[in-house]
């Protein structure tokens, strides 16, 4: 998009950069080869990597321009980008960590934080070598699982889509990150949307 500034959301894996149109998904390392000379708004949560950023390329750090009513003092500020794209809703982030995070009326609820699914699998494997399986990813929540594969993607799965349900009430479900598209499929009605930090962040960059 012209004249659309770059953004960048430097997570715990990755690097997110926005140029108006679509979200690239880069490794820290390519990420900063492509893009060291472009002048790119970011936030970030990895202060090892923010060294490198300092050091190696022309970023500008805005974190201390997000900022959230009712936020708490150690929130995370790619989830306070996150609860700004979104007066009314629940907002959820499923990457390495999924948090789930209520807005009403502009004013941040509360929220919580779940392990990831990759993380959640890893810890079935250090249970038992019997446990080591991968997700079903078409499990299905309406019926009981019969296998043991099913039953530890059951047991992932559902408690997540029942505690989002939980706080539904009649606000919307917005998801991003990683596992967002497909925990997005077990409830009717979400939206799966990979620019919503950067929506959050450019509500402040234009204010």
């Amino acid at each position: 998009m012209k004249n659309h500034p770059l953004l960048a959301d430097i997570g715990n894996t990755h690097i997110h950069i926005y140029d108006g149109l679509k979200v690239e998904h880069l490794e820290y390392k390519h990420a900063i080869e492509l893009y060291a000379n472009e002048a790119i708004q970011y936030i970030c949560v990895n202060q090892k990597v923010e060294q490198e950023i300092q050091k190696n390329t022309l970023w500008k750090n805005i974190s201390s321009l997000i900022t959230l009513e009712g936020e708490y003092h150690t929130m995370g500020v790619d989830r306070k980008a996150l609860c700004l794209a979104y007066d009314n809703a629940v907002l959820v982030d499923a990457g390495s960590a999924i948090t789930i995070d209520i807005m009403e009326n502009g004013h941040y609820q509360g929220g919580f934080i779940l392990a990831g699914l990759k993380a959640t699998m890893q810890s079935y494997a250090s249970i038992s070598p019997i446990l080591d399986i991968t997700l079903q990813k078409d499990i299905s929540l309406n019926t009981l699982p019969t296998s043991t594969k099913e039953g530890i993607s059951y047991g992932v799965i559902a408690p997540i889509i029942a505690i989002i349900q939980k706080h539904l009430k009649d606000k919307k479900v917005y998801f991003t990150g990683g596992d967002g598209e497909y925990l997005s499929q077990f409830l009717p009605h979400s939206l799966f949307d990979d620019r919503l930090v950067f929506h959050g962040i450019l509500t402040k960059i234009n204010s």
